[in-house]
């Protein structure tokens, strides 16, 4: 029996502190005099990790930081290391804002990927990324390129499975957890000699996380994720970030069968699996036809495939911003409105 719970139209909700969800893939162990990753002591150095089938080794703490994605920048400034960010780039949205203060006097080097050279211009001696697609060749630059130039490299462990990139282009074969996310901040802190920071911030989203989903009930209400593309609308498939969200609140993720991230379907899929709830992704990016929310909203309600669907009849659609939906630490504010929007839904038995 399905949970009826009151009524919505479009889901808000404002979070107060800094954000983290999503993980993936073993943990990956410390080597090297450094200390153990999650200790709340100082880091000895020289430091040694095993980042992504990579060892990845610093004789001191990073000076100067290129991010090459919003979800590691906003990591490290949740840490308090903007003044080690010596650049940032591959937006979807506007900073959180509790990180907008210290994002001010971090440059941005492109709103998508930008190039090698543009990277080596602002000297750095560390790179991190949230996904692999910038380390393979096509991408910024393979991690042997910067190693070659004595850089530093970094790759969130949301994004790696077995040693390899699953964005850099391998198959998930496991669930995403939470834990791989939590293990990315706790490495960064160490790399950084700020541990208690990261563990402050850990324990911080661990119980923002419990108390968003208090009192859900497992449910029989089932969600579809639509990222962007009007054309041939990418959804979450059910080992990612986003079917994340829906199994923590105790939902159905339509798509759970399909094993991409996020897989392109056509509308006539849609139709057929017609979800109780349209999660829809507001990317502030406006790049691609069905990026803004908006967008997304009148294609649905006026294109005669989609307009008949139980969700759009109903508007029953929950909100929420790119970065929420990616494997970020926006994505505890992501699973803030669904939890929320579950609480206000009226979804029929």
């Amino acid at each position: 029996m399905k949970n009826s719970v009151g009524r919505i139209g479009l889901v808000s909700v404002t979070a107060a502190l800094a954000s983290v969800l999503v993980a993936c893939g073993q943990s990956e162990q410390v080597g090297g005099a450094g200390a153990a990753v999650g200790g709340e002591g100082s880091t000895s150095y020289p430091l040694t990790l095993d980042n992504c089938g990579e060892k990845v080794t610093f004789e001191a703490a990073p000076q100067r930081v290129v991010s090459l994605d919003q979800g590691s920048t906003e990591i490290l400034l949740s840490l308090g290391l903007g003044d080690r960010v010596a650049g940032t780039a591959s937006w979807t949205d506007p900073i959180r804002e509790n990180l907008a203060e210290a994002n001010k006097s971090v440059p941005r080097l492109s709103d998508n990927a930008p190039t090698y050279e543009v990277v080596l211009d602002t000297d750095p001696d560390f790179v991190t990324a949230s996904f692999g697609r910038h380390f393979k060749q096509g991408g910024v630059a393979e991690r042997a390129r910067f190693a070659e130039t004595g850089i530093e490299s970094y790759l969130s462990p949301t994004d790696c499975e077995n040693g390899v990139s699953i964005n850099g282009g391998a198959k998930r074969t496991t669930p995403l957890t939470m834990e791989a996310l939590y293990q990315e901040i706790r490495e960064l802190a160490t790399v950084f000699d700020v541990q208690q920071r990261g563990a402050q911030l850990v324990d911080e989203l661990r119980a923002r996380e419990a108390a968003a989903i208090a009192g859900i009930e497992k449910s029989k209400v089932s969600m579809a994720f639509w990222f962007a593309d009007t054309k041939s609308p990418y959804v979450a498939g059910g080992l990612g970030s986003a079917s994340l969200l829906a199994t923590t609140v105790g939902a159905t993720n339509v798509f759970a069968d399909l094993t991409d991230d996020w897989p392109a379907v056509g509308w006539e899929t849609m139709v057929e699996r017609n979800a109780d709830v349209l999660v829809l992704g507001d990317l502030l990016r406006n790049r691609f036809p069905g990026d803004l929310l908006a967008d997304k909203i009148a294609f649905l309600e006026s294109d005669p495939v989609t307009r008949n669907l139980d969700a759009v009849r109903a508007k029953r659609y929950i909100a929420l911003h790119g970065a929420e939906m990616n494997p970020s630490i926006r994505a505890v504010d992501g699973l803030e409105k669904v939890a929320a929007g579950l609480r206000d839904l009226e979804v029929p038995n």
